[in-house]
């Protein structure tokens, strides 16, 4: 074995309220840590404390907790009645998860989550998530008209101004998810985060190491050349900048504007080549399993995740082996 090791952790999801099955499944893998997303009514410092020695006791580490209420607020993108009530609560928020000792939550600049096409298709015989862009584009506005772009923006630094000076009170560090699929618009509304240009903008607006980013494999796989560049170049990058404070691992079978999303080991990317410059720019953070297809219900729901996080553990060993060994 060598001697230095990799300095990241794989991360696997839980529901907010975990089973201890759950959290055995999770040491089972070997995964050092966990994350989940809370509702309105677990936000609380008592609940939060509670979810947090119940992952503890099993011998785990809860890194990273989102919040459905305010992570991909419309209210807040779209500066719509009562965004400021909104921001208020996601204030008191990162305060409560600092109080419990969680320091990293992540949100998405995406009023309407995140879009796929509505039938879902194979990958390797597994039901996968597909996207067909003549589709989508073809959906209504969601929110009765058309959005600029810098209405958008404006919105973003208005964000931005309310919440980082609580991110730096707190030591609570925000991981900005890019918007999926990375286009320019859906539903009439600018998709903010499409772009490497678009990330060191808001970071400018922030103007805090506590703005972070979720750095989404798969979304800038879908992007290609033409949205957030050379994935490898683009990785190294926001790594050695230390914006990088998770990792989602997701593969695909090709670049926008049509795609499926693959097993690692199965889409147009070598997800090995990844896995390396993390390991050698010393990234600290997690890496998580994102989307992946189905394997057959009758086997565990767990199967798709067990494949996957064994291959990303092979593909950290052969990294540290190559690098250290």
């Amino acid at each position: 074995m060598p001697e230095k090791r990799a300095n990241l952790n794989f991360s696997v999801h839980i529901p907010p309220d975990p089973t201890d099955d759950d959290l055995l499944f999770a040491r089972q893998l070997g995964v050092e840590c966990v994350f989940t997303a809370v509702k309105e009514n677990q936000t609380s410092v008592e609940a939060l404390q509670d979810l947090k020695r119940k992952v503890e006791d099993a011998g785990l580490k809860l890194n990273n907790v989102s919040n459905t209420e305010v992570w991909k607020c419309d209210k807040i993108i779209l500066n719509l009645p009562g965004r400021d009530e909104k921001i208020e609560a996601y204030k008191s928020y990162l305060r409560n998860l600092s109080k419990v000792g969680i320091t990293t939550t992540t949100f998405t600049w995406e009023q309407a989550g995140v879009w796929s096409s509505q039938e879902r298709t194979e990958s390797r015989f597994a039901s996968a998530r597909q996207v067909k862009m003549a589709e989508l584009d073809a959906r209504p506005l969601t929110h009765g008209r058309e959005y600029s772009e810098e209405e958008i923006w404006d919105n973003f630094e208005y964000f931005m101004r309310e919440i980082i000076p609580v991110a730096e009170e707190t030591g609570v560090r925000l991981a900005l998810h890019p918007n999926d699929p990375p286009v320019p618009s859906l539903g009439g509304v600018p998709c903010l985060i499409h772009s490497l240009a678009s990330y060191k903008r808001a970071f400018q607006i922030a103007d805090s190491p506590q703005l972070g980013m979720e750095f989404c494999c798969g979304c800038w796989l879908e992007g290609g050349s033409e949205g957030f560049g050379d994935i490898l170049e683009g990785i190294r990058w926001c790594s050695e900048q230390g914006r990088i404070l998770i990792v989602h691992f997701r593969n695909i079978d090709a670049p926008l504007p049509n795609f499926v999303e693959a097993f690692l080991d199965d889409g147009y990317m070598d997800m090995y080549k990844l896995m390396k410059i993390l390991v050698e720019t010393e990234y600290n953070g997690t890496v998580t399993l994102d989307h992946t297809p189905t394997i057959v219900p009758s086997f565990g729901r767990g199967t798709g995740t067990g494949y996957a996080i064994g291959y990303m553990r092979a593909l950290r060993e052969r990294a540290e082996d190559e690098l250290y060994g």
